[in-house]
């Protein structure tokens, strides 16, 4: 049987694929290049051409899932009233969702993004650009300044621990959203 050539865009797309599908079925730890490559049926230079390291590519991933979590939150602030519950809906809804489709594999890929310098800046960069946005988003319905730093920082480690809990099952998706939007009017109300 022949294989199918893929263009590099579409290899990559394959490589992400397969190695979210490594993550969920052996966890985070099983994740290397060379299982990677064996897993996607491919030779390991061509995973290191896309990928110089273990570290790059666990990068990738996250840049993935933030990808995918920054349309989202635009696809749900589209489709919202521009209302201040209308907004804290939103930005609920599209955390947890999207935390929730991606599921567990996701929590093994942030534990290692802080395991490097490097890689915990990839993460801190792309948190503080959607932190941003959504302060944005927000500021009409606070003060002059919109929500404080601070009170973004609260309002997203909330966000992560009820989106943690809709994964484990501690927590109904709807309970983790509405409880996570109430946080949201509440903290935005106060400032």
């Amino acid at each position: 049987m022949a294989r199918t050539r893929l263009s590099r865009a579409d290899r990559y797309d394959q490589l992400v694929e397969v190695s979210w599908a490594l993550v969920r079925a052996e966890g985070t730890d099983a994740l290397t290049l060379g299982r990677l490559a064996e897993h996607a049926g491919v030779a390991k230079p061509v995973v290191y051409s896309h990928f110089a390291s273990r570290a790059a590519l666990l990068a990738a991933l996250f840049k993935e899932f933030d990808d995918r979590q920054t349309a989202m939150l635009e696809e749900y602030l589209d489709a919202a009233e521009e209302t201040l519950d209308g907004r804290a809906n939103a930005i609920a809804n599209s955390y947890v969702g999207c935390t929730l489709a991606q599921g567990r594999e996701l929590t093994g890929v942030l534990a290692a993004l802080e395991g490097s310098p490097e890689l915990e800046q990839v993460k801190r960069e792309s948190e503080h650009a959607y932190t941003e946005r959504c302060r944005e988003v927000l500021a009409p319905f606070g003060t002059v300044d919109g929500p404080s730093r601070p009170s973004m920082t609260a309002m997203f480690g909330a966000a992560e621990a009820l989106s943690h809990a809709a994964i484990v099952g501690t927590l109904s998706p709807d309970e983790a959203e509405s409880e996570l939007a109430a946080m949201i009017v509440a903290i935005v109300g106060k400032n």
